[in-house]
This record gives C-alpha cells, sequence and structure tokens, in this order.
C-alpha cells in the first residue's frame, strides 16, 4: 500500500494533562491512548505509508511482533474516519 496516511482534518492527538497522556480529539469523541498508540499516530503525519510507519515502530521496539498490532490499529481508526488515507 503507497498511500500516505494522516489525520483526518477534524482530528486531533493532543496531551491531554488532566487525564495524564495522549488523547485523540474528534467531534463528538475523546479517546484516551497509550503510549503506543499515540507514537503510532503521531508518525500518521501524511508523508509516511503504512509500511514506513510499521518499520519505524518495528525499530523501536526490536524482537517484538508489531506488524498485525499496527496495521489493526490503523484500520479501525481508519474505519471510524479519523485516519485518512492520501
Amino acid at each position: 500500500m503507497s498511500e500516505r496516511l494522516g489525520l483526518a482534518s477534524r482530528v486531533r492527538l493532543k496531551h491531554d494533562a488532566v487525564r495524564g497522556g495522549d488523547v485523540l480529539l474528534a467531534p463528538e469523541s475523546v479517546l484516551e491512548l497509550n503510549a503506543e498508540g499515540a507514537e503510532v499516530l503521531r508518525l500518521c503525519d501524511g508523508t509516511r505509508t503504512i509500511d514506513e510507519i510499521v518499520r519505524l515502530v518495528g525499530a523501536r521496539y526490536p524482537g517484538a511482533t508489531v506488524d498485525g498490532d499496527v496495521r489493526a490499529f490503523v484500520a479501525r481508526l481508519s474505519a471510524r474516519g479519523f485516519i485518512t488515507r492520501a
């Protein structure tokens, strides 16, 4: 897949001091993220493909199998309209 991934125009990734972590903000939605989810979403900046994102996350966690988890996470958020493909 050569499409570049980015956050939808109405979606923002923010640090929430009250919650003590990162959240994904969308109209009428707030998703609390763990550190790994926030890391994946920071890489969805419109310049990278899913393959590049998987490779970068995998390099951060040597020995871990992240491919399926990253792809499933991105697919779930894409289905909800939070991530766009360009």
